[in-house]
């Protein structure tokens, strides 16, 4: 019997049907997790044992190394873990990520198969995913996902060619198999490309899991398919980082050359480690996984495919024994493979956990900012510590400075906008600068978090009211300089809608918005120079109301001027429209610069 076209989309379906389980399955478990995820991580990442622990237990249990990765590299992109800590959680997802394998081995290769509860499984799920509950209707993703998965793994096992009915197969594979050497090069390159084609590890382990088992490829070249996989699932987070920062790019790096490091030293020893795998499995396992392409080629085609799809009912004894053998082969050759995948990444992890540091310096040396790049993109606080707290006083202070800090950022991402505006939108800097102020944005999101719990946590010891005052002038700040970010990034979304539009502004137009920018300047500029003195005077406050004044004014002139251009047919409505929102949202600005001035302690004159 030929193997079809039609045979190779039913296997590309089941693959479609496993990889869709496995990505419902882990966003379930990452919904039903929550922040939880991102509180272990921030939490548990202090030294690069616990980070490695972090690595293996967050990939566990939302059961994908990928998504684990993108994580930390948007953690990394977000300045919420250090290179070095980024490291060690990347480390332990490999490990990991190890637990899917034992999962298909023990519930899709066993003598009892979970696939034949899929379906039941589903009508548990189906009520569930219904619920008007987010918990319940997260389980019931989870538990859909779960089924899918085991639904395409045997769909898979069944849509992959035999070799009693395609002997063509096996001459083609064994070409590969008797170069010594070359033979491991050869299917550690097929693991690699199958698992960037394919975007998912878990796949190909499963892919690789069914070749083996079908006896398509002896167990020393599906090892070194999957130690070739663990080079192609770090494509992922490569791809995550191209928009991200660039310590989110030396992260992923890091990722891929770990893992490209740790395959090296493998290929020295991977004769023996492959032996010492089949003997432990063959010791404490049903039979010897290096013995099952020999036992399947023993078979008959008639035997083959009465073993495969009768039960043993209806089988003679000297069958329903054969098909024992095969099914034990089958469980040895799966339990074999997922225990080589556990023990390389464990061995993997404990040699080059002593090498983070070293990682982190080849990191920072081979990915440098582009000329005009900055490094300085991820949220680190400067003044703040994370770890025990200083007196109340000193306390105070470090958030006084951290503020500050904040300020400057608020301003940067002002900057970019004014770099927007007068942009030509076709520029290809224009989305990037975009991009940028969006990325600001989450960082000035974060640190208003992080400033105002650090504050909560200073107000619970024993304070005068002096001090209570003070922490709360600090807060009302800290809000109002995070209104600020927000206004910037509405300008950019006003800016990208009219982009988006293909709308231009004319130079009068451009002038009115660039005025309005030297005003805000101006305001910043003040606002700045008081949070560096934390008091301000009557006459510096009456000063700054003055300039919030002026923006107030020049606001109102422009809106009258735009009614009259509008009138005059000077330019269309939509720009007038785009023109008035960005107008507006500085005016905002000029109030929420304010606030942070009126926040501040009056001294007297």
């Amino acid at each position: 019997m030929d193997y079809s076209f039609y045979d190779f989309l039913k296997l590309i379906g089941s693959l479609a049907l496993f990889l869709y389980g496995m990505k419902i399955m882990s966003e379930g478990l990452q919904k039903l997790a929550g922040n939880k995820l991102r509180n272990i991580l921030s939490a548990m990442t202090k030294n690069r044992v616990m980070g490695v622990l972090t690595g293996v237990l967050i990939t566990a249990l939302i059961q994908s190394s990928s998504a684990t990765t993108v994580m930390v590299v948007s953690f990394v992109n977000a300045g919420l873990l250090s290179l070095v800590q980024s490291i060690g959680v990347i480390m332990g997802a490999n490990i990991g990520t190890t637990v899917t394998a034992w999962i298909i081995s023990l519930f899709g290769f066993g003598k009892f198969s979970i696939s034949a509860l899929s379906i039941p499984l589903m009508g548990i799920a189906l009520p569930l995913i219904f619920s008007s509950k987010n918990k319940s209707k997260s389980i019931g993703e989870f538990i859909f996902g779960f089924s899918f998965l085991f639904m395409g793994l045997d769909f898979l096992k069944d849509s992959m060619p035999d070799l009693q009915n395609n002997p063509e197969v096996l001459s083609f594979v064994q070409n590969f198999s008797d170069m010594g050497i070359w033979s491991v090069l050869s299917f550690l390159m097929i693991g690699t490309v199958l698992t960037i084609v394919v975007q998912s590890s878990s796949a190909t382990v499963a892919l690789t899991l069914i070749m083996a088992t079908k006896g398509w490829i002896d167990f020393p070249s599906a090892a070194a398919m999957i130690m070739g996989e663990n080079i192609g699932t770090t494509i992922t987070a490569n791809l995550a980082a191209i928009p991200a920062n660039i310590s989110a790019k030396r992260a992923a790096f890091a990722h891929f050359m770990f893992n490209v490091l740790g395959v090296i030293w493998m290929l020295f020893v991977f004769k023996y480690f492959v032996s010492m795998v089949e003997s432990l499995v063959t010791n404490f396992g049903p039979a010897n996984p290096a013995e099952m392409s020999s036992f399947i080629s023993s078979l008959s085609p008639e035997e083959y495919s009465q073993i495969t799809t009768l039960p043993k009912s209806e089988l003679s004894a000297q069958l329903a024994s054969k098909q024992e053998m095969y099914l034990n082969y089958q469980a040895s050759t799966s339990y074999g493979l997922s225990l080589f995948h556990s023990l390389f990444n464990i061995c993997n992890v404990s040699i080059m956990i002593w090498f983070v540091n070293l990682y982190e310096k080849i990191c920072l040396k081979v990915i440098r900012p582009k000329a005009g790049e900055e490094e300085d993109e991820e949220f680190v606080l400067q003044y703040i510590s994370t770890g025990i707290l200083s007196t109340a006083e000193l306390s105070i202070l470090q958030a006084e400075k951290e503020t500050e800090v904040y300020a400057k950022r608020a301003r940067k991402m002002f900057g970019f906008v004014k770099k927007m505006t007068n942009m030509d939108h076709n520029d290809k800097k224009f989305l990037k600068l975009y991009n940028r102020i969006e990325k600001y944005e989450d960082i000035c999101d974060r640190m208003e978090v992080e400033i105002g719990s650090y504050l909560s946590r200073v107000s619970e010891g024993r304070l005068s009211n002096q001090s209570k005052e003070h922490i709360r002038s600090i807060l009302r700040a800290v809000t109002e300089i995070e209104s600020i970010a927000d206004s910037c990034c509405n300008i950019s979304r006003h800016l990208k809608r009219k982009m988006e539009a293909d709308a231009v502004f004319d130079e009068n137009v451009l002038a009115n918005i660039n005025s309005m920018y030297a005003l805000l300047d101006k305001a910043h500029e003040n606002m700045q120079l008081m949070l560096k003195n934390q008091r301000i005077s009557e006459k510096e406050l009456h000063e700054s109301q003055e300039i919030e004044n002026t923006i107030n004014e020049k606001r109102n002139l422009l809106k009258r001027k735009n009614v009259e251009d509008l009138n005059d047919n000077r330019y269309s409505y939509q720009n007038g429209v785009f023109y008035m929102d960005i107008i507006s949202e500085c005016e905002r600005m000029g109030d929420y610069i304010i606030n942070v001035i009126e926040s501040l302690k009056v001294k007297p004159d």
